[in-house]
């Protein structure tokens, strides 16, 4: 009996399969890539409706948006929505089966149908869409005001084939990161403050330091482009909170934004290898992916800006070293040449200093010592040498950055390093002071220099 109805089912798709390459290559003449099912301007489409088996999903616009308002009300993912509407605005015949069908349920049609409702016509133009084609993986199509049966494109594929929640928008809990002034992140392990001030962000707490701009803005980009993986709730309840580990979360960061006069709590946890999301301006609970732990698992040392100085060689227009009792003063003319103030007027080996300055812009701290400060201890009560450096544009006010070189840890080969704007101090490679010169002479320019210089 099995057999019997094996056989049945295998005789209906070699007559299905004939049939459709009958239609396939009796129409081969037939064929005009250039013919358009549908022709208009995707801006004029208003709504659509998609109906797929056992869905239907309804868009509407909304200026630049685009909202799903059926079977759900929610905000869609634009580009998957714009990407249907351009598809369906600009829909390709790729050929021509049958002028005058008499028989539309050999072509599966209707599997599907895309109503699109244009700006200033009163009647949808209804598409309806077939099964897809075994030879090419085309789709008989036709519209329902038109008799003829098309192939369209088989790029239509995968967005056919989607769902309700590949058209949502994912990332709901999105913000403008830049116009955020302060984070607080607590959990178990890790708690942390950080505040914004004009371009950077200072650690406040546990300790008072520069931060790196990138780690806190990596913090801040995750966790406005958390996407969801699932909604499994839509209007969150305290029960589901409980049950999500909401109530009491691994992570809990509190983000402001003064321009807005607003804080926005994110409430991340997670159980069973599930990490779940919520925050205080939104109803649903998301399931999201787990790359955010990553982030908001690191430490406050972690996230500290490891360099002394932060600048540019190029930017540098002076430089004045204080060592013993040497000072020198070299400024930058127009021509990037450098020449001495100080000892004496004379030019100086570019080279030399351009390298002392890439080393003074690479050095970072391998550890840091935080207030209360024993200068003695460190040297840095009377420092072994003082760097100045001055930076900025023709146009702009020098910036001037001041550098105190300490004691130099002999067991450790490290050397304490203090940058005059902050109140800690840099454990650094000791490596560094072999780049100071000894005396003026070591970068003078002599002629051996000049004919290196000018051969480069």
């Amino acid at each position: 009996m099995r057999f019997k109805s094996t056989l049945i089912l295998l005789s209906i798709f070699i007559l299905l399969f004939v049939a459709v390459y009958f239609f396939e290559f009796r129409n081969q003449g037939e064929k005009n890539t250039d013919d358009m099912l549908v022709s208009i301007d995707s801006e004029d489409v208003e709504k659509m409706i998609f109906r797929d088996l056992g869905q239907t999903i309804q868009f509407q616009r909304e200026e630049e948006e685009w909202l799903i308002t059926n079977p759900i009300k929610a905000r869609a993912d634009k580009y998957e929505v714009n990407r249907m509407a351009d598809d369906f605005s600009s829909l390709r015949i790729e050929r021509v089966v049958e002028a005058e069908p008499s028989d539309l349920e050999k072509y599966g049609i209707p599997q599907r149908e895309i109503e699109l409702f244009i700006k200033g016509q009163d009647s949808p133009l209804n598409i309806l869409i077939g099964m897809e084609n075994p030879l090419d993986n085309t789709f008989f199509a036709k519209r329902a005001d038109e008799t003829k049966v098309v192939l369209i494109p088989s790029s239509l594929k995968t967005l056919l084939e989607k769902k309700v929640f590949d058209f949502r928008q994912k990332d709901i809990f999105k913000f403008d990161s830049d116009q955020a002034k302060s984070v607080k992140l607590r959990a178990q392990e890790v708690q942390w403050e950080a505040e914004k001030v004009e371009d950077d962000w200072f650690l406040r707490k546990p300790v008072n330091a520069l931060a790196q701009n990138s780690k806190i803005n990596d913090i801040l980009n995750a966790l406005s482009n958390l996407k969801a993986s699932a909604f499994v709730s839509e209007q969150k309840q305290e029960e589901e909170i409980k049950d999500y580990g909401l109530d009491k979360p691994d992570y809990e960061v509190m983000i402001t934004f003064p321009v807005e006069n607003r804080e926005v709590h994110f409430f991340i946890h997670e159980k069973d290898d599930k990490v779940h999301a919520t925050s205080s301006v939104s109803s649903k609970i998301l399931q999201v992916e787990d790359p955010i732990l990553s982030d908001l698992k690191k430490e406050p040392s972690d996230l500290r800006d490891k360099e002394v100085a932060n600048f540019f060689t190029w930017e540098v227009k002076k430089l004045q070293i204080n060592k013993g009792l040497t000072t020198l003063i070299l400024t930058k003319d127009e021509e990037e040449n450098w020449h001495f103030e100080k000892p004496e007027l004379q030019e100086a080996n570019k080279e030399k200093i351009q390298s002392f300055l890439r080393k003074l812009e690479a050095l970072e701290s391998e550890e840091f010592v935080d207030p209360p400060l024993n200068l003695v201890d460190i040297g840095l009560d009377v420092p072994q040498a003082e760097i100045k450096i001055w930076t900025g544009g023709e146009e702009e006010t020098p910036e001037e950055v001041i550098i105190l070189i300490g004691a130099e840890d002999k067991d450790s080969k490290k050397l304490f390093v203090k940058n005059d704007r902050f109140q800690y101090v840099f454990k650094v490679d000791s490596a560094f002071l072999e780049e100071f010169p000894e005396q003026a002479e070591n970068w003078k320019s002599t002629p051996e220099t000049e004919k290196i210089e000018e051969k480069d």
